[in-house]
């Protein structure tokens, strides 16, 4: 799905490479004292290699998409309606990022698909047990795919109360409501932030991280440890989908890859920090909804999966890109590298592919293009040049942006 709204992006939020926070786990079985690791991994033989493979479920179903209004969730409902199932969207179209593109992203769905009952939509706060028990009653849907969260690791380091209530809190809720009203499959975002802790460069679900780096990142874990909880009391079937940096058409404003098109777009200075040698996962949204897809067509007891590309790319790379699709040159000043930054992180995406049939399959130069070529149709005057159209939206003064490194 591609938000055509014009508003402009927003220049008011130092640049994170990272999507989100993201949190390690073990791979728990029923038992919780298959949990409990030394935190090495054996690279030979990893927990979820004997794993029962679970065939996919087959034939039709009426899926609830929490946060179907934002960037994934959105491209999410998009796929299942194609498919044929139906969708009940919960969102509270917060002001996290222009709510005009949560809006276009909602009536693009109505309008493909104006069909009674084919997309619901409720708008409210998803800790609101009320209106939550309204849903699962009046919807009866046996299929969760739980993509709501507030997003953001500097935030949540500025507003710590807000991550636990629309991330930890809502989880609770839904979860509770999903064994009471006999949810077959619930199946959530967790983040590759969970991992910020970690020493290692290639992320495996086999690590144990238990040093979360952001109150976002602690609420992602969180809600991990509170799925296993939910399917040991109750047999709920959950999964967890650890995303890496995910980026496409229709992407939020905030995340790198539009930050990076935006700026080089419009010659906004930027800061890197380094000699660009950093790299980091990027995945397309193409990408990650064949994998929530998949997740959500599997019935596993409890998993957490890692969802990324398999393969880094480097931040000189990344500029260059941009740099090539955009058909401008990046104005940058050179800074020292950072304390405490981390040189290469990367999804191991081995378990995925094993248990769910995942591969990503867009090339992040290909990814990048797609993305600068709707940037330009979306915010520009004209296909030559990425001028922004001015009465939008005023926009707030900025000369520099922050190309960070960090996880």
């Amino acid at each position: 799905m591609i938000a055509t709204t014009n508003t402009k992006p927003l220049d008011d939020v130092s640049l994170d490479t990272n999507s989100t926070s993201s949190m390690n786990g073990e791979s728990f079985n029923d038992s919780p004292a298959s949990s409990v690791s030394s935190g090495s991994i054996d690279t030979n033989h990893k927990s979820w290699m004997d794993s029962e493979i679970i065939e996919p479920h087959v034939g039709y179903k009426k899926v609830l998409v929490t946060g179907g209004a934002g960037f994934i969730g959105s491209h999410v409902a998009e796929e299942l309606l194609a498919r044929g199932d139906d969708v009940v969207i919960i969102d509270e179209i917060n002001d996290y990022y222009d709510v005009r593109i949560k809006e276009s992203n909602l009536k693009q769905l109505q309008d493909a698909y104006p069909e009674k009952g084919r997309v619901t939509i409720y708008r409210g706060d998803i800790c609101d047990r009320d209106l939550m028990e309204k849903i699962f009653m009046n919807e009866n849907p046996k299929w969760i795919c739980h993509m709501a969260a507030r997003a953001g690791v500097r935030p949540s380091i500025q507003d710590p109360f807000i991550y636990i209530h629309s991330n930890i809190t809502a989880t609770t809720l839904l979860m509770e409501l999903s064994h009471k009203y006999g949810v077959e499959n619930f199946v959530f975002a967790s983040s590759s932030s969970v991992y910020g802790g970690s020493k290692s460069a290639f992320f495996s679900e086999d690590e144990v991280v238990d040093y979360p780096v952001s109150p976002y990142a602690a609420s992602k874990k969180t809600c991990e440890l509170l799925a296993y909880t939910y399917h040991h009391l109750y047999q709920l079937n959950v999964t967890g989908l650890r995303f890496f940096t995910v980026y496409g058409p229709g992407g939020r404003p905030d995340m790198a890859p539009f930050k990076f098109i935006d700026r080089v777009s419009r010659g906004v200075e930027m800061q890197q920090y380094g000699d660009g040698s950093s790299s980091r996962d990027y995945t397309y949204i193409d990408d990650i909804v064949d994998g929530v897809i998949r997740s959500i067509d599997r019935q596993h007891n409890y998993e957490v999966f890692n969802l990324g590309k398999g393969e880094g790319t480097s931040l000189k790379k990344f500029i260059g890109l941009v740099q090539k699709h955009v058909g401008k040159k990046a104005i940058i000043e050179l800074l020292p590298d950072q304390p405490g930054d981390v040189p290469y992180t990367c999804a191991d995406v081995a378990k995925a592919k094993h248990m769910l049939g995942y591969t990503s399959l867009i090339p992040f130069e290909e990814g990048i293009r797609r993305t600068a070529e709707w940037y330009k149709k979306t915010y520009a005057v004209d296909d030559n040049e990425a001028e922004i159209v001015e009465q939008e939206i005023i926009r707030s003064p900025v000369s520099k942006l922050e190309i960070m490194t960090v996880v």
